[in-house]
């Protein structure tokens, strides 16, 4: 092989196909050596091959022992030595391309639709074409039963974000989505310069694709309104969110490290009353009045879905008088369990324990400190509030299977 002419051709692959010399070169010399043992050799040798990346001349021993390039070029074919030469530059430019996108996975990109199937549409990136699954494309009512809500043509420009990229034998394959949340974070980090350039922070987010999103926003800058930044003038910010998004709904709150002001801003709007955190559940009640109650729930209950989502809570509403007669059925039913006395009731469904199933999960520690009871005592407790709820969940189940 010519010295000039292997140049040449590095060079040439190099610029057409973006590959690094360094790979090619690599690649070349694996070529060569898996040649070698196979037509002349034998691979229970050890072939040495190495080329100036300078000159172009190569270097190549067996055991050690010296191998002139002229013979490498007698003994192998150019035709075998080309198919693996060919076969190893397309692994390479495989991990290239794989390597590219895999470092852009959650990533927003742009795209042109360029064909339909079945199972979703390829859209064309920049060199290669990526899948957007129809699970992974926006349906109006959310989920696969829902209306279908993205609507392409052939030739269309399309945004989505890079959710997977995995190697297929000698090929790359780029599934986009947009139904996942960092699909509208990139979206507001697109459209809200002030969110691009760090001066808010979306804290979190919460979707539901098709139907609504919460987005909770944050600035160090007091000065600085989050809310009325990304809503934009007339709301036009938000506006070509809600367009790209196929008119779903988007609630821009402002995050708090106060749990507390938090929830009630995530619920809005809401008017809530008071909020009780039950911290060793993880659980909070959110007392509302009558009025407040449906508009806290939501339609088909999304709105304390998506904000009990956003805040990291377990979110529960109630109106006073449904808290008081819980707590009242509560305690009743607590106190049958044997020993627990009422004033040990009170106290568990002060911190948010009110059926069998809450106290079957508490921890021993807390239940002995909360009562004053020996190990052996609230064993027996837990022991007991497991049954009860296993026993309550197979009744459920039983009901369940005759309505069926």
């Amino acid at each position: 092989m010519n010295p000039s002419e292997l140049l040449r051709m590095v060079d040439t692959i190099h610029r057409d196909k973006s590959i690094d010399k360094e790979v090619l070169f690599q690649a070349i010399e694996a070529a060569l050596i898996s040649a070698t043992k196979k037509n002349f050799f034998g691979e229970d040798k050890q072939i040495y091959v190495h080329i100036d990346r300078d000159t172009g001349e190569i270097e190549a021993n067996c055991n050690g022992e010296p191998i002139s390039p002229d013979e490498i070029a007698r003994r192998i074919s150019a035709q075998t030595a080309k198919q693996v030469m060919i076969q190893k530059i397309r692994e390479a430019e495989c991990e290239q391309v794989y390597d590219e996108f895999y470092s852009q996975i959650n990533q927003l990109v742009v795209g042109t639709v360029h064909r339909f199937e079945k199972e979703g549409c390829t859209v064309t990136l920049s060199g290669i074409e990526a899948f957007l699954p129809r699970t992974e494309q926006i349906h109006i009512g959310g989920g696969k039963g829902g209306m279908r809500g993205d609507s392409y043509r052939n030739g269309d420009r399309i945004r989505a974000v890079i959710a997977e990229v995995r190697k297929q034998g000698s090929r790359v394959k780029v599934v986009l989505s947009r139904i996942r949340p960092v699909f509208v974070t990139r979206l507001f980090e697109q459209e809200i310069p002030e969110i691009g350039d760090g001066v808010i922070e979306i804290k979190n987010i919460a979707r539901r694709a098709g139907v609504r999103s919460k987005i909770a926003v944050w600035s160090a800058d007091q000065r600085v309104d989050c809310v009325g930044a990304c809503v934009g003038m007339r709301g036009t910010r938000i506006k070509n969110i809600v367009d790209e998004l196929d008119g779903e709904r988007i609630d821009i709150v402002p995050w708090s490290s106060d749990p507390i002001e938090f929830i009630s801003n995530a619920l809005k709007p809401a008017e809530i009353e008071e909020v009780i955190l039950c911290e060793m559940l993880g659980r909070a009640i959110v007392l509302v009045s009558e009025e407040n109650l449906s508009l806290a729930i939501g339609r088909h209950g999304q709105n304390v879905y998506l904000a009990s989502k956003l805040v990291g809570w377990d979110i529960e509403i109630l109106t006073q008088d449904e808290l008081q007669n819980q707590l009242d059925q509560a305690v009743a039913a607590l106190c049958t369990i044997p020993g627990v006395s009422q004033e040990l009731a009170e106290s568990l469904t002060g911190e948010g324990f009110t059926t069998y199933d809450d106290l079957s999960i508490i921890e021993p520690d807390d239940l002995m400190e909360m009562s004053g009871l020996s190990e052996e005592e609230v064993n027996a407790i837990i022991e007991e509030a497991e049954r009860r709820a296993d026993q309550q969940e197979n009744q459920k189940k039983l009901v369940r299977d005759e309505q069926m």
